[in-house]
């Protein structure tokens, strides 16, 4: 007899434990009588709700909802003329890496196909530590100045007061920062809604350096070609979908690996000199611009594929971590404000999620010996520690030291003068608006100016109007579309624009 209670298991199946290991005999609770209350030595269910209670851990600020899998880049072309780093040093070696996708303005239960920039952010682990690339499937980003990012994600999420999404707080915003407007054109395109992360393309967006085995630096852009081809979703399509299934993009790049049908993407770089930089007709370490093709070609570097889906989604998902401050031998940081100031937040933001040793975290963890001075913290593992030493400088033979042959080379900024430099003065915002604007063919016009009028309607028409004078001064059609949609006067907006160009002249 059993009582009642749970027949044993198959011989086979695995025993059930406690986290400390010890087996678990019943799985109903300890109770003084069947009627009785529980009782306090039922140290197994308390251990149960206790880890429950603490399942979850903090949300991501921005990129909260997103996918992942891990890969290879395999070289195929030969670069090592620009860069050092190892895992570029040969035509056909291969670097395992994990990628993470994401949508960047919604929570963790936002629907994966809806209007949003996609978060594109890989970890390669490679031979002398991890490089992280932290990109998006677009090439700019709305703000180049620090100080802006914060406040723009604030008004992408909720309204402080009635905690729904305010389109107000984000075209108030937008429309204070015309440098803003190269992203939103792109945004509000007919590449605003990807129809699955395997059909879009991934940039590093900021400028890079690469530095070679003789210390010359250039500067870089990266850039990651969909092999699948470019599929978006129209406004009708992405609803239907969103209506039946809010993991479209998940259950996608999941299935389709599982089905060996394993996504592939073209690597490609940027490369420009710094007697380039230094004539090139915008700051070519702006986030909001791009680098003409025709001036600056791609060069080809490899083949990204992803082939293996993760086992368990939070500790491999979850919990990947990813920050620009991740850099190897060979590839550098710019002086690209926004790079300069996610090099710190990044990282800082995994240490409040994921605690000082999310690097521990197998995902995370670097594929090659990783040997320092950082010591203790939650959940450290303690490998390699024992009585190494856990200070520098210090006189020990086997403690770990620098090497001068890694450093990178001298830095020349010139007569350069480090200040708080007013980033909106000087920069032209609008010129390749306009031949962007002009790429469009008549009815992707008006799905833009009519797409932008629905949302943009919504806000105050102070509002409204500062940012009609922006679309005006990228393309007069651009400008007189979206005000012929919104039902505002154009004359009226013209002649904001001329007070607009009067006060930027007397400036």
């Amino acid at each position: 007899m059993n009582n009642g209670q749970t027949p044993p298991p198959d011989a086979n199946c695995p025993m059930l434990t406690t986290s400390s290991g010890a087996p678990i005999g019943v799985q109903h609770a300890l109770t003084a009588g069947p009627r009785g209350p529980l009782l306090m030595q039922d140290v197994a269910l308390l251990e149960q709700m206790q880890a429950f209670n603490r399942e979850r851990i903090p949300e991501r600020v921005v990129h909260a909802k997103g996918s992942g899998a891990y890969g290879t880049l395999t070289m195929t072309g030969d670069i090592t003329r620009f860069t050092r780093a190892k895992l570029f040093e040969k035509v056909g070696k291969t670097t395992e890496m994990f990628l993470r996708f994401s949508t960047v303005a919604g929570e963790r239960g936002a629907a994966d196909a809806e209007r949003d920039v996609r978060g594109f952010a890989m970890k390669f682990y490679t031979e002398e530590g991890n490089w992280d690339l932290v990109g998006n499937n677009t090439p700019v980003f709305f703000v180049r100045d620090p100080y802006k990012f914060q406040n723009f994600i604030h008004t992408q999420k909720r309204h402080p007061q009635t905690n729904v999404r305010n389109m107000d707080m984000q075209w108030d915003f937008w429309s204070q920062c015309p440098e803003s407007l190269h992203q939103v054109t792109i945004l509000f395109s007919d590449r605003g809604i990807p129809a699955s992360y395997r059909h879009l393309h991934g940039f590093g967006s900021h400028t890079y350096s690469l530095m070679n085995a003789t210390g010359e630096r250039v500067w870089c852009k990266f850039h990651f070609k969909t092999m699948q081809g470019i599929k978006n979703l129209t406004d009708e399509e992405s609803a239907a979908l969103i209506s039946g299934d809010r993991e479209t993009h998940q259950r996608d790049l999941f299935d389709a690996i599982a089905r060996k049908e394993f996504p592939r993407w073209r690597v490609c770089i940027q490369v420009m000199t710094q007697a380039q930089a230094d004539v090139f007709r915008w700051n070519p370490f702006d986030l909001t611009k791009v680098w003409p093709h025709g001036a600056f070609p791609l060069i080809e570097v490899g083949t990204m594929e992803l082939n293996r889906n993760p086992e368990n989604y939070f500790a491999e998902v979850e919990q990947a971590a990813f920050k620009p401050s991740a850099l190897v031998p060979g590839i550098g940081s710019s002086p690209d404000k926004m790079l300069q100031a996610r090099l710190m937040s990044y990282a800082d933001t995994h240490l409040h999620r994921l605690g000082v040793n999310h690097q521990q975290i197998p995902v995370n963890k670097p594929r090659c010996p990783v040997m320092n001075y950082t010591r203790d913290g939650a959940q450290a593992d303690a490998a390699n520690y024992g009585a190494a030493a856990n200070y520098w400088p210090n006189t020990i033979a086997t403690a770990p030291k620098p090497d001068p042959a890694f450093a990178d080379p001298a830095w020349l900024l010139g007569q350069t003068i480090v200040d708080r430099y007013d980033s909106t003065l000087d920069h032209d915002d609008f010129t390749q608006v306009g031949n962007l604007y002009k790429l469009f063919d008549e009815g992707h016009r008006d799905r833009l100016t009519r797409r932008i009028a629905g949302v943009l309607g919504q806000a105050r028409p102070e509002v409204q109007m500062l940012q009609l004078c922006h679309f005006f001064r990228a393309d007069e059609d651009y400008g007189r579309r979206a005000a012929q949609h919104l039902k505002i006067d154009v004359t009226k907006v013209l002649a904001e624009v001329k007070m607009g160009a009067h006060a930027t002249a007397a400036r």
